[in-house]
């Protein structure tokens, strides 16, 4: 046990950093500063247009406009599964907006996975894997969420909904 511990410490400490240090590129070309969101929860989710999950932006939309008191989201469009968000920001900004009424942040097209993940991404994925959890970006719409300290409390997969009662109870 002790052992355990003294290790997740170690890797705690090794991934550094807070979630409150990231500034990313939003699509509508102004600046994203992640500490802005200080004391709310912070849900981070790969998106893309042409994946068979993409309807998850309509509950990605609901549960951002019935929780927005208490959490955001923040969107990265991400080209790395099979070519699936081959549309440039203006258009990823176009198709988000005309097809799901998107009004939550959405950042501008990055990398999630490989040697061009976004440093974002990788601080995310570190702070998972330190914490045992599972990275989500299996696939698009994986997500992470974080709490309004700005600790990663819980991973989710591609395929569960944002509606669902894994993500609601870490809001309720």
């Amino acid at each position: 046990m002790k052992t355990l511990f003294l290790s997740l410490i170690i890797a705690v400490t090794l991934t550094g950093g807070s979630i409150y240090d990231f500034k990313v590129g939003g699509l509508d070309g102004t600046d994203i500063d992640l500490s802005q969101y200080k004391g709310k929860k912070i849900m981070v989710v790969n998106t893309a247009s042409k994946c068979g999950l993409t309807p998850q932006y309509e509950g990605l939309e609901t549960l951002y406009k019935q929780y927005k008191d208490k959490l955001v989201i923040i969107g990265f469009p991400a080209n790395n599964f099979n070519g699936q968000e081959p549309l440039d920001n203006k258009g990823i900004k176009e198709f988000c907006t005309k097809n799901y009424g998107v009004s939550f942040p959405m950042a501008e097209k990055i990398s999630v996975k490989g040697d061009d993940t976004h440093p974002l991404y990788k601080y995310l994925k570190e702070q998972a894997a330190a914490k045992g959890f599972a990275d989500p970006v299996t696939w698009n719409f994986g997500k992470f969420l974080i709490n309004e300290k700005g600790e990663l409390i819980a991973t989710f997969s591609p395929r569960t909904t944002p509606m669902s009662e894994d993500i609601l109870k870490w809001l309720n």
